[in-house]
């Protein structure tokens, strides 16, 4: 038994190594720190809109408090984008954020570094270069984590998410993303074909022979096929490492992402988008949908993914097991807010053709949206509470219609991650 665990030890040391001198040669994502003159990179997971409704049922932990002192990590931040979003976000709501990165990376870690030099949001920085695996409970414990990308290229994904979540606060939470299988077929194929044509060196003789590789594919190939991944055709080198190349990757069907968090002692608050988890998506027959929507969250979920075949990625929020916060519902004294869309814009559009498109990955939903919707969307301002939006009426609709059509819009907005609610500060 004892040689048995030397020998696992050995091949998760030297798959570490690999992993480490792959993103030591090709950091990723490839950034210009200059670049951060011109813009914020943001996304999910770790926009702080997304956190604060999915992970803290809707109030700021660094509005609740008169320090308001929260503590971040980001786990393997390679070069920095989960981490200059963070920072950026915490300065421009004035919260006292101390942020700890860890990454195995000196060359990643050089990047970032210089990225939050350029903003100069270095003051409330960590710096830590390692495994956050062996770490990251030393520097906590963290009111909530960013782990994006990073948990499928360990040895132990298990272990991994495990070390996290000994590092979380009882009521904290994390941000997670890892790849999801059947929307990059494909990308497994490559892989193989590497390893069955025996190409094990790494740094650019890998790089050159994966090229040649993908270059001499016919146009039948599965990942020739596949439109929803592009980092081998528009990420430069490191993207097409990162994607076709990497030596230590596994994916996660729906299923094995709720096995991943429970096994951890974590509980799934939603994925992003929910839209693209529900199985009203992508199918409109009755009489299909009645056996599909009377079944568990998770069952509904991993349908969907099977039935979308788009799905790249899961990104989702995750709090310990015996935590009950839930994400806000629509009540009085909720305050709505757009994400990543104008409020006008949105109104106007809807006011003209009373439905909203909304794209991912290739595919685009119509949804129709109450009467009310075009005026109620003119009136968010992300400082008026449902209840104040229904003073500005007049006349003022009936109250009952006016919370059921708010109730209706606000299901589809919030599933596509374009409107959520925070609700007032408990201080």
């Amino acid at each position: 038994m004892p040689d048995d665990k030397k020998m696992s030890d050995a091949v998760s040391s030297a798959s570490s190594d690999k992993t480490r001198d792959q993103y030591e040669t090709y950091p990723y994502p490839a950034r210009n720190p200059e670049d951060e003159d011109k813009r914020l990179i943001s996304g999910s997971p770790g926009n702080w809109d997304e956190v604060v409704h999915f992970v803290f049922g809707g109030r700021d932990p660094s509005a609740q408090t008169k320090s308001g002192k929260i503590k971040i990590l980001v786990a393997g931040g390679g070069t920095g984008d989960a981490l200059v979003m963070l920072a950026q976000q915490a300065r421009d709501r004035k919260a006292k954020a101390e942020i700890v990165y860890i990454d195995l990376s000196e060359s990643s870690r050089a990047i970032a570094e210089a990225r939050i030099k350029r903003r100069n949001l270095e003051k409330n920085v960590t710096f830590v270069t390692g495994s956050f695996v062996d770490l990251a409970s030393k520097y906590g414990p963290f009111d909530y984590i960013d782990c994006c990308g990073v948990l499928h290229h360990l040895p132990d994904p298990d272990a991994g998410l495990r070390a996290l979540a000994d590092a979380l606060k009882p009521n904290g939470g994390m941000g997670l993303m890892v790849y999801g299988e059947l929307g990059r077929t494909g990308v497994y194929h490559m892989q193989e074909m590497m390893e069955r044509l025996n190409a094990e060196a790494g740094g650019a003789r890998r790089l050159n022979f994966g090229k040649a590789l993908f270059n001499s594919l016919p146009g039948t190939n599965w990942l020739k096929r596949n439109p929803f991944v592009g980092d081998h055709i528009n990420g430069g080198d490191a993207g097409f490492y990162d994607l076709l190349l990497h030596q230590q990757d596994r994916a996660y069907r729906v299923d094995e992402v709720f096995d991943f968090a429970e096994q951890a002692g974590l509980r799934i608050q939603n994925f992003i988008e929910p839209m693209r988890y529900d199985p009203t998506t992508y199918c409109s027959r009755h009489d299909v949908l009645d056996r599909a929507m009377h079944v568990p969250f998770r069952e509904r979920a991993a349908l969907a993914e099977l039935m979308a075949g788009n799905i790249t990625k899961h990104t989702f929020y995750v709090v310990k097991a015996k935590n009950k916060v839930q994400p806000p519902q629509p009540s009085p004294d909720a305050i709505p807010f757009f994400t990543r869309l104008d409020g006008p814009s949105l109104a106007r559009s809807v006011a003209k053709t009373g439905n909203i498109k909304i794209t991912f990955t290739g595919l685009s939903v119509t949804r129709t949206l109450p009467a009310a919707s075009p005026a109620i969307l003119s009136r968010i301002d992300g400082k008026r509470s449902i209840a104040e939006i229904y003073q500005t009426f007049d006349p003022k609709p009936e109250k009952y219609e006016f919370n059921a059509q708010f109730a209706v819009m606000y299901s589809v907005l919030c599933a596509a991650n374009i409107l959520y609610l925070h609700l007032p500060s408990k201080k």
